[in-house]
């Protein structure tokens, strides 16, 4: 399945983690990929990203297609080193205004293929928002 959402993903205790970046176009997806990366990350996809389970497992990969780029405004699609694939352990939903985001949600969770995906919305312009992808990633573990 396609999925109009960007790919990153953090190496957590020797595990590639991915977090599936989604929300209304230009609502600055691509912009959250972009500083998350000089924060560590990898990009796997911006702006649609391939996903589908196995073994119980979602994964997902950039269309061939799109696969090593990633849209910076102001300065066009340009090449970026990528992952060719990764676990998606991560669904951020990109919240267009810094007031729709709970200040203390409860726990949310999205089905994906039949995967149950934990869920983080966020603010995506937030200069925090890499940082707390990170630590969600931390908080969840890597245990399966």
């Amino acid at each position: 399945m396609i999925r109009h959402a960007g790919l990153i993903a953090r190496r957590v205790a020797g595990h590639w983690c991915g977090a599936l970046i989604e929300g209304p176009s230009g609502v600055g997806k691509s912009d959250l990929a972009f500083r998350a990366l000089a924060e560590g990350f990898r990009l796997v996809s911006d702006d649609y990203s391939l996903v589908f389970a196995s073994n119980g497992k979602l994964f997902g990969r950039a269309p061939d297609a799109l696969a090593g780029l990633i849209e910076v405004r102001g300065l066009g699609v340009l090449p970026q080193p990528h992952l060719a694939l990764c676990r998606v352990r991560l669904l951020v939903r990109c919240a267009i205004r810094p007031q729709a985001v709970e200040r203390m949600p409860e726990p949310m969770f999205e089905i994906i293929e039949g995967v149950s995906v934990p869920v983080l919305d966020l603010w995506p312009l937030e200069p925090a928002a890499p940082a707390k992808i990170g630590r969600m990633f931390e908080h969840l573990g890597v245990a399966d």
